[in-house]
């Protein structure tokens, strides 16, 4: 990795513009390289990975620069993160900004916050730490801080995974499968992959392994009728058809017709059909009351917090508060009590986040519990089991990204008396 004055450059003013946090991170970065489209490949990743750093580890920089704005930060993260010497940055720095280099290197960490240790919002730490514990709530904090893995989920109804992995190989791109999901794969590195033959042909999608779980403890049977009730992209609503095998129907629900449109070439790419697009007005969209009591599963990837996807997306620790995650709770049991009344007596609900916090998670479970008794709990160890799958985290599904390699998933499942 080496630092030119132009790269420099584009490190700042990507920073500056991500450290408004007015939208998500991901969305910034594309929008900054589409205006400049001269930036070419291996320059952006160096501007993107240097800007993502920066988000990643800000507390411990911010301690280490004394409070400084996006340049300084960008040239501390270059030094602390990525470990460049001055010689590497000697050339796109000023003297003044060569002292503070020399600085920033060997300034020490020693009493800083517990907080700013784990590079997380004081009011976040503290959630984790109440919940968790002091040690326990660290590691989540440490397993957020480097980039996530790029994992691939096979095609199962058209290709076995060995035969994609043998093709993966042969074009030099090194895999191997997951260690829970079936159908998954984890790549080393990041190859360009959606012009690969697999990833036209619509025989693997990118998608965390964490999300394949989810498909699998719904575990829908061919020639069910089932719903992704928070489909988004559609990504769980292409797993689920998959382990139908393009039988019975799936109903892909979500409140956001861009995010939709998404889905069909998705789908038609993976020789799917059996999927059917529903853009809702809301929880309660006459279009979703007429499928009341008919489905056999339902699965509810709720609006969250995104905390569980901190490695991947490192801006939303700085972009949400408190009073942030209080309303989604209360909207979160809003979207389950109206997902549920769409499951069948004998059907089977989940109800999943990508958050960290018990808020989110357990309260709500707990909260639906108590307010729908015709609906009992089921154990997802016993689940997955079922499914061949060794996770046993509890009669609730947990998965971190410390401990099992994923993206932080919560999941409670539940079966209509």
């Amino acid at each position: 990795m080496q630092a030119s004055p132009v790269l420099l450059g584009h490190v700042e003013a990507l920073l500056a513009e991500l450290m408004r946090f007015e939208r998500a991170a991901d969305q910034a970065v594309s929008a900054y390289f589409r205006r400049h489209g001269n930036v070419g490949q291996r320059d952006r990743a160096f501007v993107a990975e240097t800007a993502y750093a920066v988000l990643r580890r800000r507390r411990s920089l911010e301690a280490a620069a004394g409070g400084c704005g996006p340049r300084l930060l960008a040239i501390a993260a270059l030094m602390r993160v990525f470990g460049l010497s001055a010689r590497a940055l000697e050339g796109a720095l000023t003297r003044t900004e060569r002292e503070f280099a020399a600085r920033v290197r060997t300034a020490g960490m020693d009493g800083l916050a517990t907080s700013v240790q784990a590079e997380l919002p004081d009011w976040l730490w503290q959630r984790l730490a109440t919940e968790h514990g002091d040690k326990e709530a660290m590691q989540i904090a440490r397993g957020s801080l480097n980039p996530a893995p790029l994992d691939l989920r096979v095609n199962l109804s058209r290709i076995g995974r060995d035969a994609a992995l043998a093709q993966l190989a042969a074009r030099g791109i090194a895999a191997a499968p997951t260690p829970y999901s079936p159908a998954g794969a984890r790549i080393e590195g990041r190859p360009q992959l959606n012009r690969d033959p697999l990833f036209v042909q619509g025989l693997i999608e990118v998608q965390d392994e964490g999300s394949q779980i989810l498909a699998y403890l719904l575990a829908p049977r061919r020639g069910e009728m089932v719903a992704d009730f928070c489909a988004g992209a559609g990504g769980k609503a292409l797993a689920i058809a998959m382990l139908m095998r393009g039988s019975g129907r799936v109903y892909a629900l979500d409140v956001s017709r861009k995010r939709l449109a998404a889905l069909a070439p998705r789908a038609a790419r993976a020789g799917v059909s059996n999927i059917h697009p529903v853009v809702l007005s809301g929880e309660n969209d006459v279009r979703a009351k007429r499928l009341s009591r008919k489905l056999d599963r339902v699965l509810v990837d709720a609006p969250c917090s995104g905390f569980g996807t901190l490695r991947r997306n490192p801006d939303l620790k700085w972009r949400y508060g408190p009073e942030r995650i209080e309303a989604l709770a209360h909207e979160q049991f809003r979207i389950l009590v109206a997902a549920a009344a769409l499951v069948k007596p004998g059907g089977r609900l989940v109800y999943a986040t990508c958050s960290l916090l018990a808020a989110e998670n357990e309260a709500v479970a707990e909260r639906f519990v108590a307010a729908h008794p015709e609906f009992a709990p089921l154990d997802c160890a016993r689940l997955l089991a079922e499914q061949r799958i060794p996770l046993a985290t509890g009669m609730r599904l947990r998965l971190w990204p410390h401990e099992h390699g994923t993206d932080g998933f919560f999941a409670a499942a539940f079966a209509r008396r």
